[in-house]
């Protein structure tokens, strides 16, 4: 099944805000299994709080991405003391 996203005025596709949080959930439950030794409401928190960082950017396209890589920093900080 092929997905088809949303376009610009250019007919560069976009990602909703919906899928957008979609794919953050998955981040969470990615992080979640590959981190069993913190819960996955901490991951979840620490998710959410990386995402908050990106609020008001116009570029929504590699949020997901940016944010999977920078909580699974976070998390790998925090399970190293």
């Amino acid at each position: 099944m092929r997905v088809e996203w949303p376009r610009n005025s250019q007919g560069r596709a976009i990602m909703s805000v919906d899928e957008e949080r979609r794919q953050i959930e998955l981040v969470v439950d990615r992080l979640a299994v590959e981190h069993t030794t913190v819960s996955h409401d901490m991951v979840e928190q620490i998710v959410h709080e990386v995402h908050a960082t990106f609020d008001g950017g116009v570029v929504r396209d590699f949020v997901p991405l940016l944010v999977e890589r920078s909580a699974k920093r976070k998390i790998a900080a925090l399970i190293s003391f």
